[in-house]
């Protein structure tokens, strides 16, 4: 087993617990025979879920835990006081080493809070970001940071701006990648306090391809690899990036059932349309890592369902195989 992932699973986190999360578990075990997980949550609930399916039963093990973190609870105060709640007990597996990786589709405040009491960062990382791949014209980009950091600083912007290189060149296989920082235009002397502050810091940077601005609009034409910024703009624009995708299926969908010749148009579409879509599925790259702890801690969206959480098991199987820690404590 010591050459197995192996990963700690918060089997009560989001909006689909526990059937989603247990779905994907068995999926990706599936898929992959070098991943073990651990279960993590109320025990009877997850049994009589689990016990009637099919699943690899040497590489499941079921850890209870009497107590749920739920979405609208202050993180800080609930990491503190439920030590028992499956997303505590399930990132404590993480730090004594059980495990390589813990994923949770629960309380996102409280994963952070919990990634950095718990597990702790790497020395050197000053604050670890959330790094979600989002899909674009020219295949996907990372967004660093999302939601870990609303008041970040130049320096941290730096080292997101390192650690997203580093994720991305490994994860993706495109060596050197674009670094660009949001910005409300291309010249360098635009942009908010933060921003005219940590360009010139990317600019000198010898361990980054920056190659300056980048404007939101450009952002899905993935004229960037790596697009840096702090969390309360990252969170807008990937909120914002979800709610046109979400939207602009919804006009498609209700414009071809309108009339005949809609429906027929969308027969002949459909083959293309779905290729098309496919390649903008987010889902398809698993959860947003946060960057620079002592282990891995993936997030998934609070809606998860099967398919994200099966790819958010096996995105962490990748992240131990290419040593994207080592990498990161290495070189930062």
């Amino acid at each position: 087993m010591h050459n197995m992932t192996k990963v700690a699973v918060d089997a009560m986190g989001g909006d689909n617990a526990p059937e989603a999360i247990i779905d994907g578990v068995i999926s990706a075990l599936k898929e992959k025979d070098d991943i073990f997980c651990y279960l993590v949550g109320k025990e009877e609930i997850i049994k009589t879920y689990i016990g009637s399916k099919e699943y690899p039963q040497d590489r499941i093990e079921i850890i209870n835990a009497t107590e749920v973190i739920e979405t609208a609870e202050p993180p800080v105060n609930a990491i503190r006081t439920k030590k028992d709640s499956s997303m505590v007990v399930a990132l404590n597996l993480v730090k004594e080493g059980r495990a390589d990786a813990f994923v949770s589709a629960g309380n996102s405040g409280a994963i952070l809070v919990g990634g950095q009491l718990i597990i702790g960062r790497i020395k050197g990382i000053k604050r670890p970001p959330l790094a979600p791949i989002i899909p674009t014209e020219k295949g996907a980009s990372l967004l660093v940071d999302c939601g870990a950091n609303v008041d970040a600083r130049p320096q941290h912007l730096v080292q997101f701006a390192k650690m997203g290189s580093i994720y991305y060149e490994n994860a993706l296989g495109r060596k050197n990648p674009k670094v660009a920082i949001v910005n409300i235009g291309a010249e360098e002397e635009k942009g908010n306090q933060l921003v005219k502050e940590t360009f010139p810091l990317l600019k000198e940077c010898k361990d980054i391809n920056f190659i300056g601005s980048i404007e939101a609009r450009e952002i899905p034409h993935g004229y960037a690899d790596v697009i840096v910024c702090e969390a309360f703009t990252g969170n807008v624009i990937l909120k914002m990036y979800e709610g046109v995708a979400s939207t602009f299926l919804s006009v498609i969908k209700e414009g071809l059932l309108s009339s005949l010749r809609g429906k027929i148009g969308g027969l002949l579409i459909k083959p293309v349309l779905k290729s098309t879509l496919k390649e903008f599925d987010a889902t398809q790259y698993g959860g947003a890592p946060l960057l620079g702890l002592n282990g891995l801690v993936v997030k998934t969206h609070g809606s998860a369902q099967k398919k994200e959480v099966k790819n958010s098991i096996i995105q962490c199987a990748t992240f131990k195989e290419l040593k994207i820690n080592e990498q990161i404590q290495e070189k930062i």
